[in-house]
């Protein structure tokens, strides 16, 4: 059970990156000559090279083909064979096609010859005593007609570095090692050899060097290679292929193949590991294993220029790499995101900017697809940013969604296999409702970013929907807000789901209030049903009020009063102050409205008269009289309510109060035979009836409070001696001869002793009768006399002040007498710069002279912005 798990994870983890090809048949090659064996092969461009155990190089013209299926095939044509003329085998072979020569080694030999022809040069030029050699790809040199090469010398523990022309060779550099070398890469200055223990950087030009990682060469063979500018693959200990740059450190994990691997090659992103029986194909973005080819008796694997050859010892084959987009799309198939996208950002370095853009996008849109339908929200909706996806692709799999209009047609090739959300989820109602949850809140986000741009009704058409189903509180907010809601797909959808109210703000959203409103008071008296919003007769009241149409509001004016009288004419007392400023609404009009409805009335009038302050005699009339219609009507009910009484009464007593615009006597002749005594008094008062007021408040109402409360009502704005004529008239009242009254007497010593201030004391003293004791009257008389001392001790100020003023003044001018004015007929006018013709003239304080007319005409200092004086 557990072997089938882990064929099985195998088998996931597995990836069809590469496949091999035959590149020359054995036939081709060998014929029916068994004993010989490939040493070593070059590739340079179509041209291929293969040395022998015989000593012999044969060059092969290599064409690549595509069969109508897709797949690469490659076939052979021999050019020609050259016999070196040694009993050794070719051990390298490396191609310098600057130089239009090809470098063998062969005997601890490195000959050049002729790519073409494989003649040996006439100059007989060749580097010996070489184990090995390597090229740098990264030369030092500047000159493009020569090539650096890299030797391992059969001398011990020495590195040669040799320049090689067309037709000489010339030694630049001999250096030491602290080690039999048995392997080695070149990058500029730096070399990366493995020694018999150990791996080294080593700069060549300064002798520096780095140890990397211990090794033992006698348990493995050693394998260093330059995969890039200043970095080098070795194959480490534990069967790891270690990365390391020239510095000494690792950039990249290092990858996990065979303990036993003898050779690498490197196609990007992947690390290509031959053993005996394998070959392995690793991956540089995630260091995992992603394919395995059997292949047996192989001992050569090498990288040419982006092509990777392998060889045993009877034949050349060629590893092919699958597009990698078809490699992306095989991991998507599998379901393996991370991968995919792992392996589509590593192709970047390999495709044009614009191609890539467009490749990736799309990749990141299909492993949104995976995820969404793995319910992975969060990473499809991260995924679908990322990748630019049309939201309509999204919406399309929900059915339904898109408006009926929508032109869309879905990506070719498709971005999933999903008909619909039902074949997505199979039905599953709970998967379903995530699904809609997830596009509810992904088409919220995008619907004021640059992904809705062109597909706002799509996208607020398809939120509508999914809302309305849902039955969410965020239909209403898309629908007061700016929205591009088709309307006809939305009305349906909407009375479908009894969303009554919401249809009536996507009317009003289009410009269609009368419907709207319609609507929604159908609503109200119950002809539809819709639980949306309790309070929908005063959300019908506050949208009339802000309605601009006044057809529409004088259409349900009478509904709304007739529901509540109080609430309804609200419409018409609570519309927009600008709109209030220009009347657009007459204030006659309305009234005329609201006669039947007498609550209404008062509502609308307290609105002009006290809210607005309009300075109309008719409606500051008109609302009195119905205050003393609603007080009168209330007065005589025994089981009334006291409180609206009060409240009445109250606002009535205010207006008559503050208002000078009614018509009094019209009021004096309803009060009369009433008992609304005080409302009576406040009448006469406006007339200036105050006696008669007081008569009222003292005699009938008995209110002491109520009369000095008048007093000084009466005598707000007025001047001192008109409020002490009335306190004086108030005391004439309680002190009117007659019948002794016990609390008239107390009611005129508390205005006595509270309100000294508001008395002359003379006359006081002439009114009060003689048999009141000074005791009684004491608190008075001290504040009469503390008032006639302060008022004395401030005029002795005033005057003091007024005296030291005077004596400044004095001073001043005594000085401006002093200072003499020498005035000639070619002194000038500093206003009209004219000369005196006479000598009457004005001095400014600052010593500016002018004519008398022109100072006349001129109120400031001609050299200053304050007011001149004269002198």
């Amino acid at each position: 059970m557990i072997i089938k798990r882990v064929d099985h994870l195998r088998k996931m983890m597995n990836i069809k990156a590469f496949r091999l090809v035959s590149a020359i048949e054995r036939e081709l090659l060998m014929g029916n000559k068994d004993h010989i064996n490939i040493e070593c092969i070059e590739c340079c461009g179509k041209n291929l090279y293969v040395g022998t155990n015989d000593c012999v190089i044969y060059h092969f013209l290599l064409e690549e083909n595509m069969l109508p299926t897709g797949k690469v095939t490659f076939s052979a044509t021999k050019q020609r064979h050259k016999y070196l003329g040694f009993k050794k085998p070719v051990n390298e072979l490396k191609a310098a096609s600057a130089l239009n020569r090809l470098l063998v080694l062969c005997d601890n030999t490195i000959a050049l010859v002729n790519m073409i022809n494989l003649e040996p040069i006439p100059s007989g030029a060749r580097i010996k005593g070489a184990v090995t050699f390597a090229l740098n790809e990264n030369p030092v040199s500047r000159d493009p007609f020569c090539v650096e090469v890299c030797i391992i010398s059969v001398k011990r523990r020495t590195i040669q570095m040799f320049m090689v022309y067309e037709d000489r060779v010339q030694i630049v550099k001999e250096v030491s090692t602290p080690e039999q070398p048995f392997a080695v890469a070149v990058d500029g200055h730096f070399l990366c050899l493995a020694l018999t223990t150990q791996y080294i950087i080593l700069n060549y030009n300064t002798g520096a060097s780095q140890d990397l990682f211990p090794y033992c060469s006698e348990e493995r063979q050693p394998i260093v290679k330059r995969i890039g500018r200043q970095e080098f693959l070795l194959a480490g200990p534990g069967g790891l292929g270690m990365f390391a740059t020239v510095d000494g450190i690792s950039q990249r994990a290092p990858v996990h193949w065979s303990e036993n691997v003898i050779g690498a090659a490197i196609c990007f992103p992947y690390v290509i590991a031959l053993d005996e029986e394998f070959i392995t194909v690793h991956s540089m973005l995630d260091q995992q294993q992603k394919q395995t080819l059997p292949f047996k008796e192989g001992h050569i694997l090498q990288d040419f220029e982006g092509r990777v050859i392998v060889a045993t010892s009877k034949g050349v084959y060629i590893l092919v790499p699958l597009p990698l987009e078809r490699q992306i799309q095989d991991l998507l198939a599998s379901r393996r995101v991370e991968e995919a996208l792992v392996l589509a950002k590593g192709a970047r370095r390999n495709i044009p900017k614009e191609k890539f853009q467009v490749m990736y996008r799309r990749i990141l849109q299909q492993a949104g697809f995976i995820q969404f339908a793995q319910l992975q929200f969060l990473e499809a909706k991260e995924l679908f940013r990322s990748g630019q996806l049309d939201v309509r692709e999204l919406i399309s799999l929900y059915p339904f969604l898109l408006p009926t209009t929508s032109s869309f047609t879905r990506s070719h090739p498709p971005l999933h296999e999903y008909a619909d959300l039902n074949q997505l989820t199979q039905g599953d109602q709970e998967k379903m409702t995530k699904c809609k949850r997830f596009l509810m809140s992904y088409l919220n986000e995008v619907r004021s970013t640059e992904v809705a741009n062109g597909y706002k009704e799509d996208i607020d058409t398809a939120l509508l929907k999914l809302y309305a189903e849902a039955d969410h509180e965020s239909l209403l907010d898309l629908l007061v807000t700016e929205n591009s809601c088709l309307l006809t797909d939305s009305v349906a959808w909407l009375e479908k789901h009894k969303k009554y109210f919401a249809l009536g703000l996507l009317y009003h959203y289009n410009g269609q209030d009368a419907t709207a409103v319609q609507l929604w008071v159908n609503i109200v008296n119950g002809e539809i049903h819709d639980s949306t919003r309790s309070d929908l007769y005063e959300y019908i009241v506050d949208f009339l009020t802000y309605c601009l149409d006044q057809e529409l509001v004088w259409k349900y004016a009478e509904w709304v009063l007739q529901k509540s009288e109080e609430v309804g004419v609200q419409i018409f007392t609570k519309r927009p102050l600008e709109e209030q400023q220009k009347d657009i609404f007459n204030p006659d009009d309305i009234i005329s409205r609201l006669k039947k409805y007498p609550k209404s009335m008062i509502k609308y009038l307290e609105h002009l008269v006290v809210d607005r302050k309009v300075q109309k005699e008719e409606y500051h009339t008109h609302l009195a009289i119905l205050y003393l219609e609603k007080v009168l009507q209330q007065k005589p009910s025994a089981n009334g309510n006291c409180a609206e009484v009060t409240e009445t009464q109250a606002k009535f007593r205010s207006l008559l109060q503050k208002s000078d615009l009614y018509r009094v006597h019209c009021l004096i002749d309803k009060i009369q035979g009433t008992s609304l005594h005080m409302e009576s008094a406040i009448l006469h008062g406006k007339l200036e009836e105050h006696d008669r007021a007081l008569h009222i408040l003292v005699h009938e109402l008995k209110d002491f409070s109520a009369a000095k409360d008048y007093c000084l009502w009466r005598s707000q704005n007025k001047d001192p001696p008109y409020r002490q004529q009335l306190f004086h008239r108030l005391l004439s009242v309680y002190l009117k001869p007659g019948p002794s009254d016990h609390d008239l007497v107390l009611a005129a010593v508390d205005l006595l002793n509270h309100h000294a201030a508001e008395f002359d004391v003379a006359q006081v003293l002439q009114l009060v009768p003689d048999t009141w004791s000074i005791q009684l009257l004491a608190p008075f008389l001290t504040r009469a006399v503390r008032e006639s001392l302060h008022m004395k001790r401030m005029t002795q100020a005033a005057l003091g002040l007024a005296k030291s003023e005077n004596l400044l003044y004095q001073h001043d001018k005594i000085k401006l007498k002093r200072s003499s004015v020498l005035l000639s007929d070619k002194k000038l006018c500093q206003i009209c710069q004219s000369p005196f013709c006479e000598p009457v003239f004005v001095r400014y304080p600052n010593g500016g002279v002018v004519h008398t007319h022109c100072a006349a005409n001129r109120h400031t200092n001609p050299n200053s912005s304050s007011p001149g004086n004269r002198t």
